[in-house]
């Protein structure tokens, strides 16, 4: 299991705040906690929960998650694949295992791979048969 604290950026070990700290003009947000690496880098938790969301990110590699989001999660919400379908789909792109394809533990660079290979799985008539986009 990776640890979802250290920090994607540096490597260090990332330590739990409160939101006032990240979000000091935000005051609703003042009460959601999140991981924050000495490197400005960080991650919210699963409201309720102690849980990162993902591994602590700065703004680059948040914005290409993000947009890594906007391009694979409509493969498995139009139907054309079921969610874990999707996942296998793209841990076999990614060369990895499905349960560690998961774009919140990504750099900026494999979430921008993922672009690339949502938008090769949207003009193919046959997703199994998209090749690694290079």
């Amino acid at each position: 299991m990776t640890d979802l604290t250290l920090c994607i950026e540096c490597g260090g070990k990332a330590k739990m705040v409160g939101g006032k700290r990240i979000y000091p003009h935000r005051p609703d947000l003042y009460d959601k906690l999140l991981f924050l690496c000495d490197c400005g880098a960080y991650v919210g938790c699963h409201k309720g929960t102690t849980n990162p969301m993902g591994r602590p990110a700065g703004p680059e590699t948040r914005k290409a998650r993000m947009a890594a989001h906007e391009a694979f999660d409509p493969i498995w919400k139009s139907g054309r694949l079921t969610r874990s379908g999707a996942y296998q789909w793209l841990a076999d792109r990614m060369g990895a295992l499905p349960g560690q394809t998961h774009i919140s533990w990504m750099t900026a660079a494999e979430a921008q791979r993922v672009v690339i290979y949502c938008r090769a799985f949207e003009v193919s008539p046959h997703p199994h048969e998209v090749e690694e986009a290079r």
